[in-house]
């Protein structure tokens, strides 16, 4: 049996579709369903077993797994509840390295490109203590995901015991279907289509940083499917070890993003600039790129592909019809 903690989540449910594409029926979900509609990420999904998240260590109690896919946590870049974040993406995190230590399974987490703050120190998915410590995120999820990357790396330094394999992934700007829970935290590729298909202005953010025009903010756009190929390669390589950025290897802007999807739906462009809310302005990430060479090092070489066409399948295949789910 495999566990996805998460796995009713955004990147998770793709992950559990992945694994029952590839023939999998034997995965369980740790997560929580809630009264909306996050269920249908899993409508279509074959599952072993749905553990509600307080009942997680008693579950694994005795049990073998082929290998934990851990991606469960409070992801919002606005949260504030600092002791409500530590206990569940730090301490739960850690409870879990310890589990999959102890019983010699390979543990694959989520950490993320929000651990690297401003971009100041670079975007090199340096795993030694050393090059950790230099990292300085900027809100509270990237110091969570942060503080456990630093755990990992420290142990291993150490040279303690881990788990046979242990990888943890920083994503940057994944989207794709199943995002739409997320709210305010979906693309804004999800959050602006029914207004860009229905020839409303699109809005996006102005510019507040000399020498950047409104709407060119920068991210390294990955689609969720290339993301999740990453994963399934890591579970069939287990001699690889280490933290990672996935990512696509180049920055494009939020304006490329929406002219792509323009082009997508043979659309004239209207975009319109808002003012960016004073209360993120401070913490706004105006470039990320990942550096993806020592994932092309360790051995991956399914690559990425570029934003347009990605935009093209999102909309085609998921947004622009009647159902939206994978």
């Amino acid at each position: 049996m495999l566990l996805v903690t998460g796995g009713a989540g955004f990147i998770g449910s793709n992950v559990v579709a992945a694994l029952n594409d590839a023939g999998r029926g034997d995965v369980a979900v740790c997560d929580v369903l809630g009264h909306g509609s996050k269920w249908r990420n899993l409508a279509k999904r074959q599952l072993a077993d749905i553990v509600p998240p307080s009942e997680l260590l008693a579950w694994l109690d005795g049990r073998r797994l082929d290998a934990m896919i851990h991606l469960g946590a409070i992801s919002e870049t606005t949260a504030s509840d600092g002791d409500l974040v530590i206990e569940t993406n730090f301490r739960l995190s850690m409870r879990l390295l310890d589990w999959c230590t102890a019983n010699a399974t390979p543990f694959i987490y989520a950490s993320s490109a929000s651990t690297y703050g401003d971009g100041a120190q670079g975007f090199r998915d340096d795993d030694s203590v050393s090059g950790l410590k230099a990292l300085r995120p900027l809100n509270l999820y990237g110091w969570s995901k942060h503080l456990f990357d630093m755990a990992v790396a420290e142990r291993a330094a150490r040279g303690e015991k881990l788990p046979p394999q242990w990888v943890g992934l920083k994503f940057f700007n994944v989207f794709g279907p199943n995002e739409y829970h997320k709210g305010t935290m979906m693309s804004v590729l999800a959050r602006r289509f029914d207004d860009l298909k229905a020839g409303r202005p699109v809005q996006l953010f102005k510019s507040h940083r000399e020498g950047i025009a409104d709407g060119d903010q920068r991210r390294d756009f990955i689609y969720v499917e290339d993301a999740i190929r990453v994963m399934i390669w890591l579970l069939a390589t287990p001699s690889v070890s280490g933290i990672f950025n996935v990512g696509t290897g180049k920055a494009r802007s939020f304006k490329d993003m929406m002219l792509a999807a323009y082009a997508a739906l043979g659309a004239r462009p209207n975009i319109q600039y808002v003012e960016m809310p004073e209360s993120i302005r401070a913490s706004y990430q105006y470039f990320t790129q990942s550096d993806v060479d020592r994932l092309q090092r360790a051995g991956y070489n399914g690559g990425f592909r570029p934003l347009e066409q990605t935009v093209e399948t999102y909309i085609k295949d998921f947004l622009n019809s009647a159902d939206r789910f994978r």
